[in-house]
């Protein structure tokens, strides 16, 4: 094949997985479905005809790939909100991760005659889910989450993937690895997830030092910058024996929650990157899998994607969240909102190139559970939301024709003040308000339209203000906001 149709191949390939996203907004179908189908139809025995079977270089694909994908979720999750649901959420991606694992395992031992390790391989590969596919519907249908659902998903997701990692490789090291024994995977657990969080920290505060700090020339040099670090984080924490997926999840989170130089251009690089990878990353999947050998495990493939979905995720989530103070919509809703994605299918690689018995059969198994999960939780998502009561109207976050970008040294942010209905600014003009010189309206947003300030426009209750000033001074503002709207009920 010459150079030219690989390219025309390639691109292809890229632009009809763009245009096919269209279709998972608007009939709510999640995307990663539309992209594993598109790399079966374009394999070997699919119309493309392309020969591919690598499990190695798929497995590579799907590492960087997934390395990226954790750093933009990280930068881009805000941890003023998922503060709040850490305990939960943590709980989820260890306890929920684990028992999730127990669970597929025993149902698979019984049902499948798989030995008690293979079935507990099994349970390891399926037990991570994948948030973005989640909010990918939802934001397709318009549909929010209340309360701390939407942070504890998207944390539960985020950080649920290096316990999955690690019991995948826990199983494979002791049906390889007879002398191995269960205390000796407990005490590599511990190490891979202290090494990952002091990683994950150190790394993320060299981004935000280095970025502020070495002042490049060019503005598109600062994601090669960040995009670097993000290897570098994984490879040396993998290095140290740690969890390298956690330590870059958390090396973004670190970063995203400070300012730095360029901040939003390098958010939007990782985004787009993300989004490029995912792409990427399942096309490559769905070239690995030959349809053909799915037809014999549909009834093995239904019977794990059911135990999974009704037996093992519910009971898992309720126990996990036993101490917490959602309800049982909510968990209901937790556990109904647990597909499957793309580490799965990642993960199932592993066996195959540790060569490993069942390895094929796990395989297509897991490939299998992760098209029932996307097709049936993915499609039926909005309807069991509004089913529970948990839906709540969706807050598009407004678009301003203003950017700003931190300087280093420079002290004064960007932010948003919104104008609470009874307040005392409501009504006066700018001028009478009497505002500190350092607090700086830059813009105005009313309803559907921007206003571009002076002393003598009127402020009107459900005004959102931009201003422009130092951490001080805004919280003085809004402080005084806020003892406005006390004292005027």
């Amino acid at each position: 094949m010459s150079f030219e149709l690989i390219l025309i191949s390639v691109a292809g390939l890229l632009l009809i997985s763009v245009l096919v996203s269209k279709v998972s907004d608007h009939f709510g179908i999640p995307a990663l479905l539309l992209f594993l189908a598109l790399g079966m139809m374009a394999g070997s025995e699919g119309f493309g005809g392309v020969y591919f079977d690598d499990p190695a270089l798929s497995q590579f694909i799907g590492i960087v790939a997934l390395n990226l994908i954790l750093f933009a979720g990280g930068l881009e999750t805000e941890w003023k909100d998922i503060r709040p649901a850490l305990k939960e959420g943590v709980a989820l991606s260890t306890i929920g991760v684990l028992l999730t694992a127990v669970i597929v395992g025993l149902i698979a031992q019984v049902l499948l005659g798989f030995s008690l390790l293979q079935g507990l391989l099994l349970g390891a590969i399926v037990s991570s889910t994948d948030a973005a596919a989640v909010f990918s519907i939802l934001r397709s249908k318009s549909v929010g989450l209340k309360g701390k659902l939407r942070p504890l998903i998207e944390l539960e997701s985020g950080s649920n993937d290096p316990m999955a990692v690690f019991l995948t490789i826990g199983m494979i090291q002791m049906l390889t690895q007879p002398d191995v024994q269960i205390i000796d995977l407990f005490g590599s657990f511990i190490l891979q997830i202290a090494v990952g969080v002091l990683f994950g920290f150190v790394f993320g505060k060299i981004i935000v030092f280095l970025a502020n700090r070495i002042q490049l020339g060019f503005e598109g040099l600062y994601p090669v910058l960040t995009l670097s670090i993000v290897f570098l984080t994984y490879s040396l924490t993998n290095a140290a024996y740690g969890s390298g997926f956690l330590a870059v999840y958390l090396a973004g989170i670190v970063a995203g929650h400070q300012d730095f130089v360029h901040r939003r251009s390098v958010t939007r690089f990782h985004d787009g990157v993300a989004w490029l990878m995912q792409i990427t990353m399942f096309l490559t999947l769905g070239l690995l899998v030959y349809p053909s050998e799915l037809i014999p495990i549909i009834g093995t493939g239904l019977l794990i994607a059911v135990a999974l979905m009704f037996i093992a995720r519910p009971i898992s989530v309720f126990i996990s969240l036993l101490s917490s103070k959602f309800s049982i919509q909510e968990k209901t809703l937790i556990s109904w909102v647990g597909l499957r994605g793309a580490v799965p299918i990642i993960l199932a690689t592993f066996p195959l190139l540790a060569g490993l018995p069942q390895a094929e059969s796990i395989f297509n198994i897991v490939f299998f559970v992760v098209l029932t999960s996307a097709l049936l939780q993915g499609a039926s998502i909005p309807y069991v939301t509004k089913l529970l009561g948990v839906d709540a109207p969706v807050v598009k976050k407004p678009i301003y024709p203003i950017e700003y970008t931190p300087v280093s040294g420079y002290k004064n942010e960007l932010k948003e003040l919104a104008i609470p209905a009874g307040s005392s600014m409501d009504g006066k003009t700018i001028v009478e308000l009497s505002l500190p010189q350092e607090f700086l309206i830059i813009l105005i947003a009313r309803s559907h339209e921007f206003i571009t300030p002076s002393g003598g426009i009127t402020l009107l209750a459900g005004d959102i203000l931009i201003v422009l000033a130092d951490k001080e001074t805004f919280a003085l503002v809004e402080q005084k906001l806020a003892l406005s709207k006390t004292n005027n009920p």
